[in-house]
């Protein structure tokens, strides 16, 4: 076994299944969705950036009470009113703006139509749309089209980099392709790795936290201590 696939062991025997990711408040885990469920997660990747889950919930929460959480009724709304309904996110005026662009291009494109594309003509349209960095574009791409691709955010560079497999301010595509090269192209593994890896940088290997000796990887020896580590460069 790879050893990224024990870390990906150790986390699911600590934390168990995380059955992300999250649609109308519920951790399922779903295989099937609907194009609805599809892009409220659209919604939900623009609406998680530089903000905890619990702020996006209370924006969706707000978004399906007006009715409003549906690709035609963003896209035609008036800016203010979604940017009040998605103030808990922080940078409500620009994310409205995000949703609104974002939802144009669907209703243009058609969601099934964009989602039907090979994985990296689906990544580079979406990159192409303003406000979509890679982290929110793979997140779509996992979640909703769910195509496998390996999110990288704050937590992954935080805990693999504790690790010693790369610097805390890597290359997001470095590291993405180091992970992606190591595991097996599978979708629902990269779904829950990267669920476990956020729920492990909430309860232990906080910020402001190095590995500790409860750590479960550092129980594991699943530590610095590897003569395999990347040199990741630091973003530019």
């Amino acid at each position: 076994m790879h050893e990224f696939q024990k870390i990906h062991y150790v986390l699911l025997k600590q934390h168990g299944p995380q059955r992300w990711w999250p649609l109308n408040g519920k951790y399922t885990g779903k295989s099937r969705l609907s194009d609805e469920e599809k892009f409220e997660i659209c919604v939900g990747a623009i609406l998680t950036q530089n903000t905890s889950w619990k702020n996006v919930e209370k924006a969706l929460c707000n978004l399906q009470k007006a009715e409003l959480l549906k690709c035609e009724k963003i896209a035609n709304s008036k800016r203010e009113v979604i940017a009040a309904l998605i103030r808990p996110t922080g940078y409500f005026n620009q994310k409205a703006k995000k949703l609104q662009l974002f939802s144009v291009h669907v209703q243009k494109r058609g969601l099934q139509a964009m989602f039907n594309q090979p994985l990296q003509k689906l990544r580079e349209e979406l990159l192409s749309l303003w406000g979509i960095g890679p982290e929110t574009a793979d997140s779509i791409i996992l979640y909703a089209a769910q195509k496998p691709i390996f999110v990288i955010d704050a937590y992954t560079r935080r805990i693999f980099s504790r690790l010693g497999y790369c610097r805390e301010d890597c290359v997001y595509d470095d590291l993405q392709r180091l992970l992606m090269a190591s595991l097996p192209m599978d979708v629902k593994l990269f779904k829950e790795y990267h669920a476990l890896i956020v729920e492990h940088a909430k309860v232990c290997c906080t910020k402001n936290n190095v590995l500790s000796d409860k750590c479960i990887l550092k129980v594991h020896n699943l530590n610095s201590h590897n003569p395999n580590k990347i040199k990741c460069l630091p973003n530019s």
